[in-house]
């Protein structure tokens, strides 16, 4: 139904991006450390700004952080898209633009920046910030950056934008599909951030997703709905949701698909490859967890209800102390067992069982809710892998779920215990 490809959010016809330094990350740490705020353009450093657009006005929808505390970007863009129609993104790294006095005033600056430097309604730019929380948005190096990326977007720009929202990700994060809808080949691309605060819980998580499909604003948000929840919702590093997340959706019509107005089989086909999509960059996610050595994915069969494969595959993946484990190649089966234990699902537990997989082999550890022989020597060599997959049973029922984590490492405490300054 759909295939992966190379590329980004400029995969699809009609987009092109591009990301720059443009200082905002030194003047936010020189206003925190009371040092000298730069006055020139960076000419190399960081990227920390990028622009996203598109040569038509598209179809848009997004979700955002359901955190009661919430960056003003996200109340922009909620109003820019009330219409369902937006036609470029702006977005910086380096400050989140939340909990100040002019947040407001900050983020509508920045979707004018965008408006005159690529020739757009500014009612028509999404806007989102990420970063250090409660310090002044420094909005002199976003215009000087801006007016510098005038003319430089490309479609090989993407890489750049995807590079320029990163904060302490290590690695980029972004990819692209192409499947058939109504007889046409149609692109979905997109990048995404995020290495702490992740606890995904959809409504500093941000996603910007592009597509030539022709989608309707109504069909394009209840897909991107439905795809969220089998994928970045998923999806959690440190148990902490950020008070940024926002995961928006253009759609330009370029492919000339017939328009998906209803949920006929290609708005199944295409809710089927966004999520695919979504996954991809949520285990991007998950991997690049702020010190993080390893990729778990908790992967749950047999629970009585989808709700309850959900909590259980969460609650593993959320067990400091199991992920801690997992650092250490530890097999500790019963860390798991304690997670499926205060998860709240309805399971009996006497008939758990678990196993650890990687592509070292896997290993039974625990049937019917109790410890089996199993070789340590063998578990710690399939554990010190990057990937492992943490396979609970439960004979409960059909319903099944996947959630996707990291390890708990000395480096998370050290990244975090002097994040701001």
């Amino acid at each position: 139904m759909y295939k992966f490809i190379n590329g980004g959010v400029t995969a699809p016809q009609g987009f092109t991006a591009q990301g720059i330094c443009a200082g905002v990350k030194a003047a936010t740490n020189a206003a925190i450390t009371g040092s000298t705020v730069p006055q020139e353009l960076p000419l190399n450093g960081k990227r920390d700004l990028a622009l996203i657009y598109c040569d038509t006005l598209c179809n848009a929808a997004a979700v955002f952080t359901k955190n009661l505390v919430k960056s003003d970007t996200i109340t922009v863009t909620k109003n820019h898209l009330k219409n369902g129609k937006a036609q470029a993104v702006i977005v910086n790294s380096g400050n989140a633009n939340t909990c100040n006095a002019d947040s407001v005033e900050k983020a509508e600056r920045m979707c004018k920046i965008a408006s005159d430097v690529l020739g757009v309604n500014a009612e028509d730019v999404i806007v989102a910030s990420t970063g250090v929380i409660g310090e002044i948005l420094p909005i002199e190096p976003i215009e000087k950056g801006a007016q510098a990326m005038r003319g430089t977007l490309s479609k090989e720009g993407g890489t750049n934008a995807a590079e320029a929202i990163m904060t302490t990700d290590t690695v980029k994060k972004e990819m692209a599909m192409t499947m058939e809808l109504g007889g046409k080949t149609v692109t979905i691309g997109g990048i995404a951030k995020g290495s702490g605060m992740i606890h995904i819980n959809m409504g500093t998580m941000l996603s910007f997703v592009t597509t030539d499909a022709a989608v309707s604003s109504e069909m394009l948000e209840e897909a991107l709905r439905e795809a969220v929840e089998d994928s970045y919702n998923m999806v959690s590093v440190d148990g902490d949701t950020s008070t940024n997340d926002t995961l928006a959706i253009l759609a330009s019509g370029k492919a000339e698909n017939p328009e998906i107005t209803e949920k006929n089989d290609d708005y199944r086909t295409f809710v089927s490859g966004l999520t695919e999509a979504f996954r991809m960059l949520a285990k991007k996610l998950a991997a690049d967890g702020e010190g993080a050595t390893k990729l778990l994915i908790c992967n749950v069969s047999g629970a009585k209800t989808k709700a309850d494969a959900v909590k259980i595959s969460k609650s593993v993946i959320c067990s400091s102390l199991l992920k801690a484990a997992m650092f250490g190649a530890d097999a500790n089966w019963g860390r798991v067992l304690c997670a499926i234990g205060y998860s709240g699902a309805d399971v009996d537990v006497k008939k758990v069982g678990v196993s650890f997989r990687s592509p070292k082999g896997t290993i039974c550890v625990c049937k019917n809710g109790a410890g089996i022989d199993f070789s340590e020597e063998i578990a710690k060599e399939i554990l010190l892998e990057k990937e492992i997959e943490i396979l609970v049973t439960l004979g409960d029922g059909d319903s099944t779920a996947e959630a996707y984590g990291c390890d708990l490492t000395y480096d998370y405490v050290k990244i975090n215990g002097d994040y701001r300054t």
